[in-house]
């Protein structure tokens, strides 16, 4: 099976990324220009953070990195439209609807480069910005102006997570339920140990099966 180190692919990533943020003609000359572009600047950039990208990338993905890619970009262009439109909205009202305030989103992703890519998204939304990461917990804070929806922000982030994990190859199904967004106040970090006694509960569970059917293990 043919493979090429995860960096590589970040930096080609990066550079369709480029094409839209250097608005390059809609020309198949332009986009070839921009393209090229874009390489010769993230493909430096990639090798150098290289230890963010860690792995080899499986060829055989390409279709469904591509797949999910184009879907991230579409969705975060119309959620960036959407929450641009809404923030002005408030900033022009009379009496601004404001309701600041704080949510903790549980991840499902875990490596580097899906979770920075959705933290940045976030704080490139109108209306929220990423304040913190909590790494035990794999959880993002984020602040947004209105906090009345909780749900209705934590939309988008799982729509971008399950594109994330097809772009990064996370070895997490795209369907599992993930963890509730809730209020910061109202937040509770699993307890310590809590997966080691899961562990054991499961190792526990193989030796029995083990002792029954005779099995060395």
């Amino acid at each position: 099976m043919t493979s090429i180190p995860r960096w590589v692919t970040a930096g080609v990533g990066f550079a369709v990324v480029w094409i839209f943020v250097a608005e390059a003609p809609g020309t198949l000359q332009g986009i070839a220009a921009g393209l090229v572009a874009g390489l010769v600047l993230s493909m430096p950039v990639a090798y150098t953070f290289r230890a963010l990208f860690p792995g080899r990338s499986d060829l055989g993905r390409t279709p469904t990195l591509v797949r999910a890619g184009v879907a991230y970009v579409l969705d975060f262009a119309y959620e960036l439209l959407t929450a641009n439109i809404d923030v002005a909205k408030r900033v022009l009202s009379p009496s601004p609807r404001l309701n600041p305030g704080v949510v903790v989103v549980p991840l499902r992703v875990e490596s580097n480069a899906a979770i920075t890519t959705i933290a940045n998204s976030i704080t490139l939304t109108p209306g929220t910005l990423t304040m913190d990461y909590d790494a035990a917990a794999n959880a993002l804070t984020v602040h947004a102006v209105d906090i009345a929806d909780v749900e209705g922000i934590a939309a988008p982030i799982r729509r971008w997570e399950r594109y994330a994990i097809d772009i990064f190859g996370e070895d997490v199904d795209p369907e599992s339920a993930p963890r509730d967004a809730v209020l910061e106040d109202a937040w509770e970090p699993p307890a310590d140990g809590e997966g080691e006694a899961d562990d054991t509960a499961d190792a526990d569970a193989d030796g029995s099966d083990s002792a029954d059917t005779g099995v060395e293990r």
